[in-house]
């Protein structure tokens, strides 16, 4: 029986990557131990971590001017770094608001500055992303924050906000790769890596090289983008393995055709479970407006909240794991990033069908 992880993260990796780690668990490329027995400065490892940049780079279509750390600490001690590095002496930000993870950025902000909150999606839940033109946006923010997708109300952007000449930041942990992205127009961009990256473990930030080095001098040194780009990532140990493995999923993007390519896969993983779910005759639902859907997380339900248990339970038994939606959403979610194979999808589709009929 073939077995397909939903989760929503730490998610599922390329089968490809997972055998290629194995095969080389032991011995890389010849050199007699293990990655994670490396020195950090040492060629082996140095040069795994620069083609892991220069992969990213090819992919993101990254300008020079703009440095790329892997950094530990998830997205999470980013809502904290970003303001204390980007306030460049004002005092306040634009933080658009679109559900949890937007919540917790504007949450840990509000420690270190006044946050305008430009926009939200509160007021229906949210199940939608808000119109630009209702945006207040403050010429005078330090930046405008939003989060691309997110991973528990399955709602995300399929555009990207004009916000003028403030920096734009983007928290894109769980939709980074899944589309192309023209990184020319972000001041920043972060993701921590355990969804559409690698393991749990990796944070990658993306960040113009105009905002780096004006922290206030106080800050913590390991706080300090200037820290890390000024020493390619390794100020302290990096967390190797995680960036080897991400590293690659890199290689493994480049070989599915890259980023515009996998775009086209995951809108038809995308469409093949919306397509259920609107064809169901009101047997399944989905709480976000369509427009504003996410192609990587896709929250349901059934009818009834006791059929959810018994979907949940038959899934389980067809190997069709990690489906129980968050426990602020209830309900399912599948999670269908960048690894989840396509067959897959189909395969959770196929069942979906079935339970219907069989409940319906």
């Amino acid at each position: 029986m073939a077995i397909y992880n939903f989760a929503a993260g730490p998610a599922v990796l390329p089968r490809e990557v997972l055998l290629q780690a194995q095969q080389e668990l032991l011995d890389w490329n010849g050199s007699g131990v293990s990655v994670m027995e490396m020195s950090h400065r040492g060629k082996e490892y140095m040069s795994i971590q620069a083609q892991a940049e220069a992969d990213l780079r090819e992919l993101m279509g990254i300008p020079k001017h703009y440095k790329v750390l892997f950094l530990q600490g998830g997205a999470t001690a980013q809502f904290a770094m970003i303001p204390l590095n980007l306030l460049r002496g004002k005092q306040s930000v634009d933080i658009v608001n679109t559900g949890i993870w937007s919540e917790k950025a504007i949450k840990e902000a509000r420690k270190f500055c006044h946050v305008n909150e430009v926009a939200s999606g509160a007021d229906r839940n949210f199940t939608y992303v808000p119109d630009l033109k209702r945006w207040k946006l403050d010429k005078d923010a330090a930046y405008v924050h939003y989060t691309t997708n997110e991973t528990i109300g399955g709602v995300e952007f399929n555009w990207v906000p004009e916000v003028g000449n403030v920096p734009l930041v983007a928290d894109m942990s769980s939709n980074i790769l899944s589309r192309p992205c023209d990184v020319s127009q972000f001041g920043l961009i972060y993701a921590g890596a355990q969804k559409n990256i690698g393991p749990a473990g990796v944070t990658v930030v993306i960040v113009r090289e105009d905002l780096v080095g004006l922290a206030d001098p106080r800050l913590p040194t390991m706080l300090d983008y200037k820290t890390h780009a000024d020493n390619d990532s390794m100020y302290n140990t990096p967390p190797t393995y995680g960036i080897y493995i991400a590293g690659l999923v890199f290689q493994w993007l480049k070989r599915q055709g890259g980023v515009a390519a996998m775009e086209q896969v995951n809108i038809a993983k995308a469409r093949l479970l919306y397509e259920v779910i609107d064809g169901s005759g009101g047997f399944y639902s989905c709480p976000v407006y369509k427009a504003d859907r996410s192609r990587m997380n896709v929250p349901f339900k059934t009818r009834d909240a006791a059929l959810d248990t018994e979907f949940l339970k038959q899934a389980d038994a067809r190997g069709l794991l990690q489906l129980k939606g968050h426990k602020l959403a209830g309900g399912m979610r599948a999670s269908i990033y960048n690894a989840m194979p396509l067959s897959g999808v189909r395969a959770l589709a196929d069942f979906m069908r079935e339970f219907a009929k069989s409940k319906g």
